[in-house]
């Protein structure tokens, strides 16, 4: 197993404009993550910060400039500093370049409210093991959310739409679809529309259309998701954004819930009923996005 690789960002204003040595600097190695962070900090105190996790193929991080954006977005939710992206892209070169060799990996960004008056910034880096759902697929249950699908707009209080470090109840869902002898979990909102996954974005293939959720529902937008649909839409696929009821996603051709790491995960079942695979289909998918150069 290797060594973990952290690396510490000492923050710089998001308008700072740094040679690469000023860069270099403000990132200073974290060891191996131990005794690192203060008992205070109300990231892990609270969960009150932010986080991104990029898939690495090789020695290529991708999609770097979509999950910096959402970092962003999620700052402003938070009223946290806005990320400096030079200064990110440097710590996540740096991560990526003393990673071991592996087909692919995991690079994490966390940003904090810290302790005190400064944030608290890391980024660290873990291969990733194989992922035999891609082909095999995945059984999900569907749990109510608790939350209207306009809940962005009435309750902007409740970081729809931000991607916290708040994920105990993400985590709770996922025991809940083990107890039913499930692998993952489809979010329901309270007016019955389908949202998204716990750490994932649900994508359906209706009568030739592939369609997600959109972001004014509440849900994080994908960064996998933009990415397939960019490929799609090249490939001459129609593409749309619109509410999901679980009676579409039960009748659609098929289902996959997409994420940075897993990319795009075939459903084979919603509560017990089957859903068809399209393995082809699934495949190309998967090659197209381990393709991504940018």
């Amino acid at each position: 197993m290797s060594a973990p690789i952290v690396f510490l960002l000492d923050v710089l204003p998001a308008d700072a404009v740094a040679d690469e040595a000023t860069l270099e600097a403000s990132i200073t190695s974290g060891g191996d993550g131990s005794g690192v962070l203060s008992v205070f900090d109300l990231g892990p105190a609270r969960g009150d910060g932010i986080f991104e996790t990029i898939g690495v193929v090789g020695r290529h991080a991708q999609s770097v400039d979509a999950h910096l954006a959402r970092l962003t977005e999620s700052a402003a939710i938070l009223d946290l500093p806005a990320p400096n992206h030079a200064q990110w892209r440097t710590a996540v070169d740096r991560a990526v370049a003393a990673l071991p060799d592996a087909e692919q990996s995991a690079v994490r960004l966390v940003l904090t409210r810290g302790s005190g008056e400064r944030p608290t910034a890391w980024v660290s880096a873990t291969p990733a093991s194989g992922f035999p759902e891609r082909a095999d697929g995945i059984e999900v249950v569907l749990l109510d959310r608790g939350l209207s699908s306009d809940v962005q707009e009435r309750s902007p209080w409740l970081l729809a739409g931000a991607k916290t470090l708040s994920y105990a109840v993400n985590m709770a869902a996922l025991r809940e679809a083990h107890r039913r002898g499930a692998d993952d979990v489809l979010f329901v909102s309270s007016d019955g529309f389908v949202l998204e996954g716990p750490t994932s974005t649900v994508v359906a293939r209706i009568r030739g259309t592939f369609v997600t959720p959109p972001a004014s529902s509440g849900i994080l937008p994908g960064t996998t998701q933009l990415a397939l649909w960019e490929y799609l839409e090249a490939e001459g696929h129609p593409c749309e954004h619109r509410m999901l009821t679980p009676d579409d996603v039960m009748q659609a051709d098929a289902v996959w819930l997409l994420s940075s790491v897993r990319l795009a995960a075939p459903v084979a079942a919603v509560d017990g009923r089957p859903v068809g695979i399209d393995r082809g289909l699934t495949a190309e998918l998967n090659a197209a996005l381990l393709a991504r150069t940018e």
